[in-house]
C-alpha cells in the first residue's frame, strides 16, 4: 500500500500471500550459524523484562517497592514511640510523655524542608525521615489512645479506606488531576493554613474564643457539628486529592524516564500525605468522642 512506512517496504515485511515474487529468500548461510543465531533470538525474547535495577530509571512497581520500605522504617520508630510515650504513666502520674510527639514532629518538619529544596534527591534523608515521622506518628497515637480508647484503630481503618478508595478510583481512570483542581487545591491549602496558625495563636494565648482542646475547632460549632469536623471533612478530601497528585507525578515520572533515586521522592511524597490524613482523622475522631 501507498501509505505504508518506506521503512518496511522490502521482501522481509511483505505479505507471503501476494505472490511468489514477494516472497522473502534469506541469503544462503551455514547450517550451524543460522541455527545459533535463532537460540540467540529465542533466549533474547524469552529473557525477563530490564527492570528499574537494569535500567536506572523510574518503575512505579520500584517506587512501590520504596514506598513500602519507608512506611516499615515508619512503623518500626512509630512502635518505639509509643512505647516512650507511654512509659511515664503510671497510677501516681497518669501523664502520657509527649517528648516522642515533640522530637518526631520537629526532627520530621526540618528534614521534609530538607528533602523538598534539596536540589538533587538524597536516600539518608528521605530514611531519616520515615524515622522521625514514625516517632510523631506513635507519639500522638499513644497520646490520643491514652484520651480516647480505640481511637487510633478507627483512624487507622479509616485512613486505609481513603486511601484504598483513592487508588482505586485513579488505577481504573475515574478520577484524574487537572488544572482547575490543582488551583482549587492549592487555594484551599493556603486559606487551610492560615487558619491553623490563626487558631493556634489564639490557643497559645488563651483566648477564650478558642478555649476548646482544639481551640476553635472544638469551641465553635455550626447547626450543632463543631467546626473541627466540618473543616476536617473538607481536610480529608484535600488529602485525597493531594494522593491523586502524588500518583499523577509518579506516572508522569515513569513516562518521562527519570533516574531511579526519583523513585524516593515519589514514596516521601505519598508518605507525608498519608502521615497528614491520617492526623487529621484522628483529630476528627476525637473531637466527635470529645463532644459525646
Amino acid at each position: 500500500m501507498a501509505l505504508n512506512n518506506p521503512a518496511f517496504n522490502t521482501p522481509a515485511f511483505q505479505d507471503p500471500r501476494a505472490g511468489a515474487q514477494t516472497r522473502y529468500s534469506p541469503p544462503p548461510a551455514n547450517a550451524a550459524a543460522a541455527a545459533a543465531e535463532t537460540a540467540n533470538i529465542e533466549g533474547m525474547y524469552s529473557a525477563p523484562s530490564a527492570g528499574a535495577v537494569q535500567t536506572d530509571r523510574m518503575t512505579v512497581e520500584d517506587t512501590v517497592f520504596k514506598t513500602i520500605g519507608l512506611f516499615a522504617i515508619l512503623v518500626v520508630t512509630a512502635v518505639v514511640g509509643w512505647i516512650w510515650t507511654m512509659s511515664t504513666v503510671t497510677v501516681a502520674n497518669p501523664s502520657p510523655n509527649a517528648l516522642p510527639m515533640i522530637i518526631g514532629g520537629l526532627g520530621g518538619f526540618v528534614l521534609a524542608m530538607v528533602a523538598i529544596f534539596k536540589k538533587k534527591p538524597s536516600v539518608p534523608v528521605f530514611i531519616a525521615y520515615a524515622a522521625f515521622e514514625g516517632l510523631f506518628v506513635g507519639g500522638i497515637s499513644a497520646f490520643f489512645e491514652f484520651l480516647y480508647p480505640g481511637i487510633v484503630v478507627q483512624a487507622t481503618l479509616a485512613t486505609l479506606s481513603v486511601v484504598g478508595v483513592t487508588l482505586a478510583l485513579f488505577a481504573s481512570g475515574k478520577i484524574r488531576a487537572s488544572k482547575r483542581a490543582t488551583k482549587i487545591f492549592m487555594i484551599a491549602m493556603v486559606g487551610y493554613l492560615v487558619f491553623s496558625l490563626v487558631n493556634l495563636g489564639l490557643m497559645l494565648f488563651n483566648v477564650p474564643l478558642a478555649g476548646g482542646a482544639f481551640g476553635l475547632r472544638s469551641s465553635i460549632e455550626i447547626f450543632g457539628i463543631p467546626l473541627g469536623v466540618i473543616i476536617g471533612v473538607f481536610v480529608v478530601i484535600m488529602a485525597a486529592y493531594s494522593l491523586v497528585l502524588d500518583f499523577d507525578q509518579i506516572q508522569r515520572g515513569v513516562r518521562n524516564g527519570a533516574p531511579r533515586v526519583y523513585g524516593w521522592v515519589g514514596a516521601f511524597g505519598i508518605m507525608v500525605t498519608v502521615v497528614w490524613l491520617y492526623v487529621e482523622i484522628l483529630r476528627i475522631l476525637a473531637i466527635l468522642r470529645g463532644n459525646n
